[in-house]
């Protein structure tokens, strides 16, 4: 005998619809901004003639060892994206891993005395070697990992690397928003702030994450 009561499909919400092309959509526009600014480093390291007073100077004062620091920056931005989506491919990821391990070292390397020359302020340069310096830890740890077949954990410290990386991306965000809405007095400060934010955010929150899905140690 029938209830009375029939059951009806249940029919998906508009956005609940929308949200892969919505994720597509978010997804093709970080990779499209990621490639913009890898593109304007390695673009600056050859064309400088635009830079401001503070990279003039650097310029100036490291002729080589500046556009080698901007070429190494720009290439880490693309190759190590690269490394972890071709993971799978394991020849394909072993030889990008290893070019990018290898600019990575010169990057980082580049980046202490391009950061202390000539500094906006002395925690700038501290923000950007410090930087620097975890940014080059964790690919070490990373190698270490993977070559005492740790693969989980190579894995992990590769996303941390990348989060690290990431930092150059948010560091030229912030700067645009603040040439838009602040005060230029207060710009040493800001670009101070900037220098340890712009990578300790996104560092924290992989860290974050990666912890919540036991890919950390405890």
């Amino acid at each position: 005998m029938a209830s009375g009561l029939e059951t009806v499909p249940s029919r998906g919400s508009p956005l609940g619809s929308a949200r892969p092309v919505i994720v597509s959509a978010l997804a093709a526009f970080v990779c499209c901004f990621v490639l913009y600014v890898a593109l304007t480093a390695l673009g600056e390291a050859f064309v400088n003639d635009q830079f401001p007073e503070t990279l003039a100077i650097k310029l100036e004062q490291m002729p080589i060892l500046f556009p080698v620091h901007m070429l190494a920056g720009g290439l880490a931005l693309l190759l190590i994206p690269i490394a972890i989506l071709v993971r799978k491919l394991r020849k394909w990821h072993r030889l990008v891993g290893r070019i990018a391990a290898i600019d990575v070292g010169i990057a980082g390397l580049t980046a202490y005395p391009v950061a202390w020359v000539a500094p906006i302020s002395p925690w700038s340069a501290a923000g950007f070697i410090a930087q620097a310096s975890v940014w080059m830890t964790l690919l070490a740890l990373g190698i270490w990992h993977i070559r005492h077949r740790r693969r989980a954990q190579h894995r992990a410290c590769m996303l941390l690397v990348a989060a690290t990386t990431s930092g150059a991306i948010f560091f030229r965000i912030y700067l645009a928003l603040w040439a838009l809405f602040g005060e230029r007095r207060y710009f040493e400060t800001f670009y101070a702030v900037d220098s340890w934010v712009a990578w300790l955010g996104p560092l924290v929150v992989t860290a974050f994450l990666l912890r919540r899905n036991s890919l950390l140690p405890g």
